[in-house]
C-alpha cells in the first residue's frame, strides 16, 4: 500500500464512521491507498470526516488540498443505527387504521422471540418484549380500508385524520408516519391522509413537520416490518441526512465537484438526496463484504469468511461464489425492520472491551462495555482506568507504542500494566503478564466459536472458504482464532484498518426496490392464467421501473446508463419462505416466458437444497417484485506486481521486539508491512506493523506475500 501524493493523482474518497474511529481511504489512479483515522465525532461528523481524509492526503494541520480531482466520495457510518440503539431520533407520531392503535404493543408473533436463542425461546412465557417503538399516546387510527385486493372497502374518514394530526401536533412530534393496511396494492388512503396532513400542518404554523408515508418509502407486505421502517426513516434517517450534507459542504468548499454519494445495507451507491435513506441505516458493518466481493472478482477466491474486527465488536459474514447473502428483513434491538441488507453476525469482542473481575466468580469478564475513542484505553491516558483487550495486547508487546496509529497516540505502557496489576492480576494472584495473554486467549476462543457458529448453522464447512481478516484489530489475532479451523487459507491486507472504506469505493451506484403483490400460479394453470398473471407481475415492473427512473433523474444520472434487472421472489404453494430469483426475461409476454420464470426458480431451488425436494405439484407463489439498477462508476485498481525473492528487503526489517506468548518472553523480529514486497516470507515469531494494523505472527506460523500485496498466514511446515 503506498501513500498518495497529495490529492494530485486521488481519484477516489470512501469512509467508514464506526462508533470509534473513522476511517478515510484514497485511492490513487495507479491502484495505490492511503489510509486516513481519526476519531469519530458524533456531533460534527464532518470533523472527524476532514481530518481522517486529511491524514489519508498527507495534509494534516496544513492548508486543505483541493478535491478538484476527486470523482467519487461514498460515506457509510453508524449514526443512523446509533440512533435506533440510543433512542435518540426524532419524536415521531404515527397514523394506522383504527383499531391498530396497539400496534407496537402485540407487534408480530415473530418478533417476540427474536433475538432469543434456542433454549430461551423454548420458554417463551419468559420473554421480555421490546419496548414500543412509539409511545402509545402518539399512535393515532383513523377509519378506512383497503382490501387484500386493493379495492376501498370503507371510505376514508376525513375528520378522523385532522383530529389525529391536530393532537399529534400538539404533542410535539416533529415528524408523522403514515402506515395503512394494504397500501402497497392501493396507496390512495395514505396519499389523502398526505394531503390532509399537510392542510392542518400550514394551518396550525408550528415549526415544520414532515410526512412519510409506507407506500413510499417501504410498500412490502407484513405491515409491522412496514412501520417500523417508516419510523426509523422519520426518526434516524432524515436527521442523519442533514449530517451528511454538512459533510458535502464541507467537500464542495474544498472544490469537490460532485455530490456525496452514501453506501446502502444492500450494497449499493446512492446520492444523499435518495428518498429512501434508511436503506443506508445498517451499510457501516457491511463495507468490507463488499470489498472482499470486490477481492473476489479480482483473484478468483469465490468464497470468503469475513472477520472484522475493531473497538466494540467482532463481524463475520460470508461470501458465496463470489457475492454476500443477503436477508429482505433484518432485526436490530429486538425489532423487525423490512429493510434488505447483507448478512453480518456480530459479537461482542472487540479491543476496547473492558477487563474486569467478576466479585462473585472470581472470574475474567469481557465487556459488554467498551472504552471507545473517547477516553479509550488505559493506556490513551485521558482518564480511563479500567483496563481494556487492547491494553492486554500492549503489556503483551504487540503493540508498538510509539507507531500506534502512525505515531499521532504515544500508548503508556506502565500505566496499562499498573491498572491490570491492581484490577485484576493481584486480585486473582497471578502475573499480570499471564493474565494479559490469557485475556488475549479469551478473546480469541470467543471469535473462534463466532466463526464456528455462523458457519455450523447454515450447514457450511471451513474447509471449502478462505478467511479474510480486517478492521484495526483484525490481523492482531487471526493467528489465534482461526487454530484449528480447517480454512483453505488465512490472508489479510496492508490497507486492512480500511478495508470497509475500501469496501465502500469499491461499488457501483446501485438501487434496489421492492413491491409486494399477489401472484399464484397453480400446477397445470393453462396458458391464458399464466399470461394474465404475467400481466399483473408487468405491472409491478413498470412500476418499480418508474420509480427507479425518477429516483435517477433526481440525482443527475441518465437512465441509459443503467443495467436494469428484474427480481421475483418465489415461493412454492403454501411455503412460508421464497427465493430471489434474477427473472430471465425482461417482462412476462407470454406463458412460455412466465414457465420460464418459474423454471428459474426451481434451477436455483434444486442448487441450495436439492432435486428431491422439489415440489411443483404445490404450484408457485409470488409475494414481491424486486429490480436493481446499477449504474457503473470509478472503483479502486488493484495493481497485481511482479513477485520477488523470498527475503524481505532491508528495509522491511525494523528490529526486534520482546513479545509475551507461551508463557514467556521471547525476541520477535519486527516487519514494515507496507516494505514487504510480493514473494517475500517470514516466519514466527514476528510482529508485523503498519501505521493503522498489526499482525501478529506465532511461532510455527510463516506469512507469504502474493502478487496482490495480501499477506497469507499458514501454520506448521506450510509456506
Amino acid at each position: 500500500m503506498a501513500a498518495t501524493n497529495g490529492s494530485g493523482g486521488a481519484q477516489i474518497v470512501a469512509c467508514d464512521a464506526g462508533g470509534t474511529m473513522t476511517d478515510v481511504i484514497v485511492v490513487d489512479r495507479d491502484g495505490s491507498f492511503a489510509i486516513g483515522k481519526a476519531a469519530t465525532t458524533p456531533g460534527d461528523q464532518a470533523a472527524g470526516f476532514c481530518e481522517a481524509l486529511d491524514e489519508a492526503l498527507g495534509t494534516p494541520g496544513g492548508s486543505p488540498a483541493s478535491l478538484a480531482a476527486i470523482e467519487a466520495c461514498v460515506y457509510s457510518g453508524t449514526s443512523m443505527l446509533n440512533a435506533l440503539l440510543t433512542g435518540t431520533g426524532r419524536r415521531v407520531g404515527v397514523i394506522t387504521r383504527r383499531g391498530e392503535e396497539d400496534i407496537f404493543l402485540h407487534q408480530r408473533s415473530r418478533q417476540s422471540w427474536a433475538g432469543y436463542g434456542h433454549a430461551d425461546v423454548l420458554h417463551h412465557v419468559a420473554h421480555h418484549r421490546p419496548d414500543p417503538l412509539v409511545p402509545r399516546r402518539l399512535v393515532k387510527g383513523v377509519e378506512g380500508r383497503i382490501d387484500m385486493f386493493g379495492v376501498e372497502a370503507i371510505p376514508l374518514y376525513e375528520h378522523d385524520v385532522r383530529t389525529a394530526v391536530a393532537e399529534l401536533l400538539d404533542d410535539g412530534v416533529e415528524a408523522i408516519a403514515v402506515c395503512l393496511m394494504y397500501s402497497y396494492m392501493n396507496p390512495s388512503h395514505e396519499q389523502r391522509v398526505a394531503e390532509i396532513a399537510a392542510e392542518v400542518i400550514a394551518e396550525a404554523g408550528d415549526p415544520p413537520v414532515t410526512l412519510h408515508l409506507s407506500h413510499e418509502l417501504a410498500p412490502i407486505i407484513r405491515e409491522h416490518g412496514r412501520l417500523n421502517t417508516v419510523v426509523l426513516h422519520a426518526a434516524a434517517a432524515e436527521p442523519s441526512r442533514a449530517q451528511l450534507l454538512r459533510i458535502e459542504a464541507a467537500l464542495h468548499g474544498r472544490d469537490y465537484p460532485h455530490p456525496l454519494q452514501v453506501l446502502l445495507s444492500h450494497g449499493g451507491v446512492a446520492d444523499i438526496r435518495y428518498q429512501r435513506l434508511h436503506e443506508s441505516t445498517f451499510s457501516g458493518p457491511i463495507g468490507g463484504l463488499l470489498g472482499a466481493r470486490y477481492l473476489s472478482s479480482v483473484t478468483g477466491v469465490d468464497n470468503w469468511v469475513c472477520a472484522d474486527m475493531g473497538g466494540t465488536s467482532f463481524d463475520v459474514g460470508l461470501i458465496m461464489a463470489g457475492e454476500p447473502m443477503i436477508d429482505r428483513e433484518v432485526t436490530v434491538t429486538r425489532r423487525i425492520f423490512n429493510l434488505p441488507t447483507l448478512v453480518m453476525d456480530t459479537v461482542g469482542a472487540g479491543m476496547g472491551m473492558f477487563v474486569s473481575v467478576d466479585p462473585l466468580t472470581g472470574r475474567i469478564t469481557l465487556g459488554p462495555e467498551s472504552a471507545g475513542a473517547d477516553p479509550g484505553p488505559v493506556s490513551y491516558g485521558r482518564g480511563n482506568d479500567t483496563p481494556t483487550v487492547m491494553d492486554c495486547a500492549l503489556i503483551c508487546g504487540l503493540l508498538n507504542p510509539r507507531n500506534y496509529l502512525g505515531g499521532k497516540v504515544v500508548l503508556d505502557v506502565d500505566r496499562a500494566l499498573k491498572a491490570l496489576r491492581e484490577q485484576c492480576a493481584d486480585r486473582l494472584r497471578i502475573d499480570a503478564h499471564d493474565l494479559a495473554e490469557g485475556v488475549l486467549e479469551l478473546v480469541a476462543s470467543s471469535m473462534r466459536e463466532h466463526i464456528r457458529t455462523v458457519l455450523s448453522t447454515r450447514g457450511f464447512s471451513a474447509a471449502d472458504y478462505d478467511l479474510l481478516a480486517y478492521g484495526g484489530a483484525g490481523p492482531l489475532l487471526m493467528a489465534a482464532y482461526t487454530s484449528g479451523l480447517p480454512f483453505r487459507g488465512v490472508v489479510t491486507v496492508p490497507w486492512a484498518a480500511g478495508f470497509s472504506a475500501f469496501g465502500a469505493a469499491a461499488v457501483d451506484l446501485s438501487h434496489r426496490y421492492q413491491k409486494s403483490t399477489g401472484i399464484i400460479v397453480p400446477d397445470g394453470a393453462d396458458d391464458g392464467w399464466k399470461a394474465a398473471m404475467g400481466t399483473m407481475v408487468n405491472a409491478g415492473w413498470d412500476e418499480l421501473e418508474a420509480r427507479a427512473s425518477e429516483d435517477l433523474r433526481a440525482e443527475g444520472l441518465s437512465w441509459d446508463d443503467a443495467t436494469v434487472v428484474p427480481i421475483a421472489y418465489v415461493r412454492y404453494g403454501g411455503q412460508l419462505e421464497d427465493l430471489e430469483v434474477a427473472s430471465p426475461v425482461r417482462r412476462i409476454d407470454s406463458a412460455a416466458d412466465m414457465d420460464a420464470l418459474t423454471d428459474a426458480f426451481e434451477d436455483l431451488y434444486r442448487r441450495i437444497y436439492a432435486q428431491v425436494a422439489t415440489h411443483r405439484q404445490a404450484g408457485f407463489q409470488i409475494f414481491d417484485l424486486g429490480l436493481t439498477v446499477t449504474i457503473p462508476k470509478v472503483k479502486p485498481h488493484l495493481v497485481r506486481r511482479d513477485v520477488e525473492g523470498p527475503a524481505p528487503p532491508p528495509e522491511a526489517v525494523l528490529g526486534t521486539r520482546d513479545v509475551y506468548h507461551g508463557g514467556r518472553r521471547q525476541p520477535a523480529t519486527i516487519y514494515d508491512m507496507d516494505a514487504l514486497r510480493p514473494g517475500n516470507r517470514i516466519s514466527g515469531i514476528a510482529v508485523v506493523e503498519a501505521p493503522a494494523t498489526t499482525m501478529f505472527v506465532p511461532p510455527d506460523h510463516h506469512v507469504r506475500v502474493d502478487e496482490w500485496s495480501m499477506l497469507w498466514l499458514t501454520a506448521g511446515d506450510q509456506t
